[in-house]
């Protein structure tokens, strides 16, 4: 998917695993038939001749299948003939099993090439889904290098609850960082309402405050036109962000939301705080209360990045229930652009985790030249 990824497997187990499925048909009949040579007239290696079949087919294709029940077949038949040149009973009624088995392993390779078929439909809409909701961003806008990672907590997922947009206006560049409350397709509508407000409101709203104020509004219309917050989520954490064009500085609206980092060209990190470590509440809650957006500056000079991320950076714990400090981790480093960053936070958080995140993760890196 590009810049955006799920998680991975090493190649070395990747390989490993697929060899060992190849090989364990072979090995299951080479079995089979060293058990009947060793053993005296009477005892069976049916079991592992019909297991050979039944492991081949979910995994290998419907001539692979047939292959395995008849090198079975042949195996038994050549075995047989260490103790006898005729054709018993015994000998009949294994090969009988073992191509019954073939058979039905047949059957069951079919049934499996189909239910794939249909999982990769499925995916290949989630992600055509996932870019028409979440595109991807330009490697650079208005002057700026930009990056952007989706991170799916269960593999194989393309979509979930996570946002992102960069939108170069007359204002400056803008971006949106969310993270909305829930999972399924009431979050990801969510998603797409954020994402759709936002495009209109960068371009057309004068300030950061009233362009939270809109996506606020897109929400609560959105929510009140559904049964219910079951079909509709309209919980929304999200940071704001306004790099204003020939300034060396970006404004901030965070509305409950893990706070933005700033890496400078020295390896120096800072984290752009709300003001008077007053926040306001995240989007879609206005029925709680009126608290005024309040707009943080920092200075924001060539060579630096800007890093914005949801909670499944800042909340993925390792074994011990340690959480991972994005600034902690990051400080003293230097990276050559924002893609090495993303990748280089990816690969810790898998690592800190061991693989095991529990919520999905967005990245999003703006390196000013």
């Amino acid at each position: 998917m590009g810049k955006r990824g799920g998680r991975h497997r090493s190649v070395a187990d990747s390989s490993g695993t697929r060899w060992f499925l190849r090989a364990l048909p072979v090995l299951l009949i080479l079995g089979g038939a060293c058990y009947e040579y060793v053993t005296p007239s009477g005892f069976s290696g049916a079991p592992l001749f019909s297991a050979a079949p039944l492991v081949t087919a979910p995994f290998f294709s419907l001539r692979s299948t047939v292959l395995a029940g008849l090198g079975s077949v042949l195996a038994i038949l050549v075995v047989h003939f260490r103790y006898t040149q005729r054709v018993g009973t015994d000998i009949v009624t294994e090969m009988a099993t073992v191509a019954t088995v073939c058979v039905l392993a047949c059957f069951i390779n079919q049934i499996v090439r189909r239910s794939n078929e249909q999982l990769d439909s499925a995916r290949r809409i989630a992600q055509a889904a996932q870019f028409a909701v979440l595109p991807e961003p330009a490697d650079r806008i208005g002057g700026l290098a930009i990056a952007a990672r989706y991170e799916a907590a269960q593999a194989g997922a393309f979509i979930g609850g996570d946002l992102y947009a960069v939108q170069d206006t007359p204002h400056g560049v803008r971006i949106v960082v969310g993270d909305v409350r829930g999972k399924g397709m009431g979050a990801v509508s969510a998603v797409a309402v954020v994402i759709g407000a936002f495009r209109e409101a960068a371009e057309q709203e004068g300030s950061l405050e009233a362009v939270a104020l809109r996506l606020e509004r897109a929400l609560a219309r959105e929510g009140t036109r559904r049964d219910g917050i079951d079909d509709f989520e309209g919980f929304t954490t999200a940071v704001l962000a306004e790099i204003p064009h020939g300034e060396q500085r970006v404004r901030i609206v965070n509305r409950g939301h893990p706070e933005p980092i700033l890496l400078l060209g020295d390896g120096t990190v800072r984290t752009i705080p709300v003001v008077d470590g007053v926040g306001a509440l995240p989007l879609g809650m206005g029925e709680l209360g009126s608290w005024p957006d309040r707009v943080a500056e920092a200075e924001f000079p060539g060579g630096a990045t800007l890093l914005l991320y949801t909670d499944g950076l800042s909340e993925a714990r390792d074994a011990a229930g340690v959480f991972y400090d994005p600034a902690a981790r990051l400080s003293g480093r230097i990276f050559p652009g924002p893609e090495e960053l993303l990748l280089s936070l990816a690969a810790e958080v898998r690592a800190h985790t061991g693989g095991g995140a529990t919520d999905d993760m967005a990245l999003l890196a703006v390196r000013r030249p």
